[in-house]
């Protein structure tokens, strides 16, 4: 039999396809192998029939079933050999073999022209595709990208990678990559605040980074002692002072740093907040306000006597007016009415509202008063400048403010019954009741009778409380009877006369009995005294100048429920030297000596604080003084707890004014050495943490040798 041999069938060469140029790979391939297994099906008959004719002996004795078997088995194997063996698919899986998708991922997306960026193909298909792609970039200027995805920039801007199939060119994916130039670190500054704080507060600093580019402003932080966090909260480890450092992670090389003072937290120490340790050459330091409402570290009153004081429901200490130095310096000062704000949180002055600066009227400076409509609140309204006021604060954290000395609505200068009422809220100052000029009389009314035609009269250097219920109360003064008590309920608004006279005189102190309430008690007439309340709601009146009887020394008690005053302690009569007995030891004997002018605070156990004010020592030298006391509502007992009994020891060159200088130590450190100089006409606050808090007065600076007007704030942890 002569067979062909089946090796040879696989080496068959087909001729072209017409048209197979032109479609695609995929569907020319389908195209191939369909007309590949027709060619060979028909050699494979032909063969057969070759067979047959070639041996005619054996073809008819083969049955018809090994015939038709013998040609599908030729058939077959032509096949295999030939086509890849598939009539269904091109490589045999049984699939069409296709890519769908192409897309790019590039990390990180924004680099800078020093650093690369690496791109990842995702490719999808069916059958068994190749995943393998080419790159490219656009545009070209801003880099190359090898085989292997690796973005290499040459320039800036947004490049466009592209990944295209090797398989199949119509399927392609992009990404972008945006690249920048070189960043670099060109500073770090470090502020922390408050940047002196006790050894049981913390500080939280913060880092400024500047660069160029697209510079990190990430940092570490170290503190030389104590510890600090990642977000800079700095928890110190003892007493001094910590040096905090910010270091760039960018560039360890740049790096800045800021100093906090660290003091004891031992009770019964004076620290030196903010402002100057000394007057100057003009007898004031001038203020420095900033912006309008912009708190800065550098922002400061100028130095004032006179002014008043209030504690918001926030803990926020504010400060308005008083006699002093606007932005100007200009000697000798003026009458003010700008209104400060002092946060005990991160020890920084706000400006917000009055004049920076002073208008000129005779031989002092001062600003009119700009009333509006009455009872309407108004961002343009403000008082004029004054000098010793009073003030009182609502339950809904509106601060009060009620007379003085100073100026009218038309300018003109004189004491003043005008009542007004500022929101922290939304900065506007409503004037509520009185006169909007100056020297106006009052209308007392019934006595014990509340009306809406009542005001006090014109008055400067009253005293002020505010009672547990919210109402205010108002007592004394210059330019009144001098010893007038009333009532204000800020509910109503109506004033009501409680005691006291209502003719000016001498109106001496009926005193009755020490320690005993009676309804015809009360205390003579006098301005320039203090004031608490304790925490049974009782209001608590000292010393001040009593006009012929002299510089007092009294302390009264006056129960808004019963409507008694009660003589407690001190001389029924004037110019009565202290008794000081042993500093910090209470006794029943002890006194403060006769003075005017001081101030006042109530601390977290309703003990009665008292310190300084124009008086007598231990010794009746009169004198500007720097005692510091404390009363007991509940045992009756005066402690002296710190500075001087005596006025400055070589005070004989300063006649009347002699006092003790001021040891100021290093600003924001406690210490028990530390303590304000003598002064007078200062003003006070009681924050929320129950620390006492002390700013400005005429007195003594650091030198011994000059005395002005002060602007220095003190804080004592009672």
């Amino acid at each position: 039999m002569h067979l062909v041999d089946a090796r040879l069938l696989g080496k068959v060469n087909l001729p072209p396809i017409p048209g197979a140029a032109q479609l695609p790979d995929s569907l020319a391939r389908r195209r191939t192998d369909v007309l590949c297994h027709a060619f060979i099906i028909g050699l494979a008959f032909a063969l057969y029939l070759v067979h047959t004719l070639s041996d005619a002996r054996k073809v008819a004795n083969m049955p018809l079933r090994g015939k038709i078997a013998f040609a599908l088995l030729v058939s077959i194997a032509l096949i295999s050999s030939g086509c890849g063996g598939s009539l269904a698919g091109s490589s045999g899986g049984g699939s069409t073999l296709a890519i769908t998708s192409v897309t790019v991922a590039c990390s990180p997306g924004s680099i800078n022209t020093n650093q690369t960026s690496t791109c990842t193909p995702t490719v999808s298909g069916t059958g068994n595709y190749s995943s393998s792609v080419t790159w490219s970039v656009s545009p070209t200027s801003i880099g190359t990208v090898s085989s292997a995805g690796v973005l290499t920039p040459a320039g800036t801007g947004t490049a466009t990678i592209t990944a295209t199939s090797k398989q199949d060119s119509t399927k392609s994916g992009i990404a972008t990559v945006t690249v920048a130039a070189p960043s670099t670190i060109t500073s770090v500054s470090v502020g922390c605040s408050p940047a002196s704080i006790l050894t049981t507060q913390t500080s939280t600093c913060a880092a400024t980074v500047q660069g160029t580019g697209s510079f990190s402003s990430a940092v570490t932080w170290a503190a030389s002692d104590g510890a600090i966090t990642s977000s800079g909260v700095f928890t110190p480890a003892g007493v001094g002072t910590a040096v905090i450092t910010a270091t760039s992670t960018q560039d360890n090389t740049r790096s800045g740093s800021a100093s906090i003072a660290v003091g004891s937290a031992t009770a019964n120490e004076w620290t030196w907040v903010s402002g100057s340790n000394i007057v100057g050459a003009n007898g004031g330091q001038p203020g420095v306000y900033g912006p309008l409402g912009d708190a800065s570290a550098s922002n400061v009153p100028g130095g004032r006597v006179g002014a008043i004081s209030w504690t918001d429901s926030s803990g926020d200490l504010w400060l308005f007016g008083g006699n002093g130095y606007d932005s100007t310096g200009v000697w000798p000062g003026g009458i003010l009415n700008d209104l400060w704000e002092f946060s005990p949180t991160n020890r920084e002055w706000t400006w917000m509202s009055g004049s920076s600066t002073g208008t000129k009227s005779g031989s002092a400076h001062g600003t009119a008063g700009v009333y509006g409509t009455l009872g309407v609140a108004s961002s343009g309204n403000v008082p004029g400048g004054r000098d010793a006021p009073v003030s009182w604060t609502d339950s809904s954290g509106n601060l009060w403010l009620f007379g003085g000395a100073g100026y009218d609505s038309t300018g003109a200068l004189g004491d003043l019954n005008d009542l007004w009422k500022f929101n922290p809220t939304n900065k506007e100052w409503t004037w509520v009741s009185g006169s909007n000029t100056a020297s106006a009389s009052g209308v007392f009314g019934t006595q014990g009778v509340p009306a809406a035609a009542n005001v006090p009269p014109a008055r400067y250097l009253a005293v002020s409380w505010t009672d547990s219920s919210g109402n205010f109360w108002l007592f004394g003064g210059s330019g009144g009877p001098g010893n007038d008590l009333w009532e204000f309920n800020p509910t109503t608004t109506m004033w009501t006369w409680v005691s006291g006279s209502n003719t000016v005189g001498s109106n001496p102190g009926v005193y009755g009995t020490l320690g005993v309430a009676s309804t015809s008690n009360v205390p003579g007439a006098r301005g320039e005294a203090v004031s608490w309340i304790d925490s049974n709601g009782n209001l608590w009146l000292f010393g001040g100048e009593g006009g012929p009887t002299g510089i007092l020394n009294d302390l009264w008690k006056f129960s808004p429920t019963n409507k008694e005053w009660t003589w407690m302690s001190g001389s029924s009569a004037g110019d009565a030297s202290g008794v000081y007995g042993t500093l910090g030891v209470a006794a029943t004997s002890n006194v403060p000596g006769g003075r005017w002018n001081p101030v006042g605070w109530t601390d977290s156990s309703g003990n009665l604080w008292l310190f300084g004010g124009q008086g007598l020592d231990s010794t009746g030298t009169g004198g500007w003084l720097n005692d510091l006391w404390e009363f007991s509502p509940t045992t009756k007992e005066w402690t002296w707890m710190g500075g001087a009994n005596t006025t400055y020891a070589n005070a004989a060159q300063y006649q009347a004014d002699r006092g003790q200088p001021g040891i100021y130590g290093t600003e924001g450190v406690p210490t028990a050495t530390n303590a304000p100089g003598g002064r007078y006409s200062a003003v006070s606050w009681t924050d929320s943490s129950g620390n006492l808090w002390l700013f400005g007065g005429a007195g003594h600076d650091s030198t011994a040798a000059q005395i002005g007007e002060l602007n220095d704030l003190w804080r004592y942890q009672p």
